[in-house]
């Protein structure tokens, strides 16, 4: 993983501050989570694998992965 944020950060981009640098990770992480598909979770984000897991063994987690989603809270 630290690879895979590396590419997607320093490696290909060049920033002025550290704040930039911590604005583009913040939204690469989200879409990261929430987007990308990876085959080792069958074709699930990670975030899809957690909700999916979450019922079945709770106790496993300390906050609900619902708390988590980006967007309005409905």
């Amino acid at each position: 993983m630290n690879r895979t944020i590396k590419e997607a950060t320093v490696k290909r981009f060049h920033y002025e501050s550290h704040d930039q640098l911590r604005t583009h990770l913040a939204d690469f992480m989200a879409a990261y989570n929430f987007a990308r598909r990876l085959k080792t979770l069958s074709g699930l984000t990670p975030y899809e694998y957690i909700a999916t897991i979450w019922p079945s063994e709770p106790d496993r987690f300390i906050v609900d992965p619902i708390h988590q989603m980006l967007g309005l809270n409905t």
